[in-house]
């Protein structure tokens, strides 16, 4: 077998041919990592503002929140502040109701006192006994003029 110069051209031209399949084969590999990492770039620049856009929404939507919590927490102070006043308008009621009762039953009282003190100063005058049975009308009378 002889090795002539027809086998050692192509020889070498098959290495050449291999070199430059491979260094093209690499930049067009360098090429589609370059377009990634920019297209990669890109998609964290658009995910920063969709983060940013809703950021800016939870911040609103919050603030929404927080607001209609105060108008019901203002809203539940003045319901609260109702309940309260009619309670205790009917706790004022009841006390006057009260106060009125003890009222009549102290008059009530003093007036039997005051029968009995007159009772008691006109047998005093008198120096005798009177008839409390004999005298009620005029006892009653008394009554009803203090």
């Amino acid at each position: 077998m002889d090795i002539n110069a027809t086998l050692i051209g192509q020889a070498i031209w098959f290495g050449v041919f291999i070199w430059i399949t491979m260094k093209a084969d690499r930049q067009k590999l360098i090429a589609d990592g370059l377009a990634a990492g920019e297209r990669g770039k890109h998609e964290l620049e658009l995910a920063g503002k969709r983060s940013a856009d809703a950021m800016r929404e939870a911040k609103e939507k919050a603030a929404e929140v927080i607001s209609g919590a105060d108008k019901r927490g203002a809203q539940l102070i003045e319901e609260a502040k109702l309940a309260a006043k009619v309670e205790a308008d009917k706790v004022v009621a009841a006390a006057k109701a009260e106060i009125d009762q003890e009222v009549e039953r102290a008059r009530a009282a003093l007036r039997e006192r005051v029968a009995e003190l007159a009772v008691a100063g006109a047998e005093r005058i008198l120096k005798r006994e009177v008839d409390a049975k004999a005298h009620a009308e005029m006892l009653a009378a008394l009554k009803q003029e203090l």
